[in-house]
């Protein structure tokens, strides 16, 4: 069982709530009793929580059965002794993060450093100085906390776009670090777009424009989230999204499609209802949809990074969104993505067509109005 002191799933607000807070869950692992004790008083009569361990073996079950915040680990131990022990806890990546302070005798100095190289945080030597105890203690409190407020922090950055379900993935599996460096793969694109909304915003004050357009990128946004895609980013008063990065999955065609539906016959309507209690009229969709290889990942400067996704997949998903405003039809995938489906009920060929920067033309198969597989169909019901 992997501990719950991570932070994933938590804010950057819930974690900066406890950071103020000097009190903390300690593991003493120490086969000689005396000095359990001694230490667990000490600690306990400073307010932290202290649980103890007599052994390396119990030292580890305990860690990954509960929340720890600092380590004291004694270097020798019968069975499993203390290196073996730190060993295990930094090869772990749901435990390496946890501050260890070794715990050695003054002539036992060449294990500390062995320690110390193998990622301890720090030592207290025996025998115990209660100040010298405290001041290593909170030093490592300090150290899991700024851990846990950044971890919070990049958890709540990338759910901005990513689904929590696959932010929590990837934090998982990366320990807590997600950098989501420049990959290549096969996935789906997205483009959406609002019609004739230039003119809208000419004629209609900024508070208004800003407003309108929230609303439809809180709908919009929520159907590509829901439906396990990635948002990349808002252009002007429309929106690119993939499916199948930065994480990758089979289906993501199916995805884009089951996006595209949601937004046209559910979020849509929603969308123009709220604008007709406004007095603003409706709007109509432009969705592109396209499937084929491209380029993602984090780009930008020190300062400012912002995840992207990038490659001729992209392009053609907008270019064929583009091409909405000609035929009578919202909604516009490639032949790529209409032969990844798994369902392509309500699909009729279009057009074929040469989009610019294309060498061979494109063939367009359009969503029939109104028309929903089983599982949009439940959605909207």
């Amino acid at each position: 069982m992997a501990p719950r002191a991570s932070g994933v799933g938590r804010s950057a607000h819930d974690v900066r709530l406890t950071v103020a807070s000097k009190s903390g869950s300690i593991l003493v692992v120490d086969d000689d009793r005396v000095n359990r004790m001694l230490l667990e008083r000490t600690l306990t009569r400073s307010g932290h929580v202290v649980r103890t361990a007599e052994n390396g073996r119990e030292g580890l079950a305990l860690l990954r059965a509960e929340p720890t915040d600092v380590v004291l680990l004694d270097i020798v131990m019968p069975e499993l002794d203390g290196v073996a022990v730190l060993d295990q806890i930094k090869g772990d990546a749901d435990l390496r993060e946890i501050p260890v302070i070794m715990i050695s005798a003054l002539d036992d100095f060449a294990s500390v450093v062995r320690c110390i190289e193998l990622g301890a945080d720090d030592y207290l030597p025996k025998p115990f100085d209660p100040v010298l105890l405290e001041a290593r203690i909170n030093a490592g409190l300090n150290k899991r906390r700024l851990h846990d407020l950044e971890r919070a922090r990049v958890h709540d950055v990338f759910a901005r776009f990513l689904p929590e379900s696959i932010v929590d993935e990837v934090m998982a599996r990366t320990g807590g670090e997600v950098r989501l460096g420049g990959v290549r793969l096969v996935g789906t694109a997205l483009f959406a777009d609002i019609r004739n909304f230039t003119s809208f915003a000419e004629s209609t004050p900024p508070g208004r424009v800003i407003d309108v357009l929230n609303r439809f990128f809180g709908e919009m946004g929520d159907a590509v989230l829901d439906n396990g895609g990635t948002l990349v980013t808002y252009l002007g008063d429309g929106l690119l999204a993939v499916f199948g990065a930065p994480v990758e999955c089979g289906d993501h065609a199916d995805r884009a499609l089951a996006t595209a539906r949601e937004m046209l016959h559910m979020r849509l309507p929603r969308f123009n209802e709220w604008l007709r209690r406004l007095d603003e009229g409706e709007f109509r969709v432009g969705i592109g949809v396209s499937s084929g290889p491209f380029m993602s990942g984090n780009v930008g400067s020190e300062r400012r990074l912002e995840y992207t996704a990038i490659g001729d997949t992209i392009n053609t998903a907008a270019r064929i969104e583009a091409h909405t405003k000609d035929v009578p039809h919202s909604v516009l995938l490639s032949e790529e993505t209409r032969s990844l489906l798994a369902d392509d009920v309500g699909l009729v060929f279009v057009d074929e067509i040469m989009l610019r920067g294309k060498t061979a033309a494109t063939r367009l198969w359009g969503l029939t109005p109104g028309a929903t597989s089983t599982t949009a169909r439940r959605q909207i019901a």
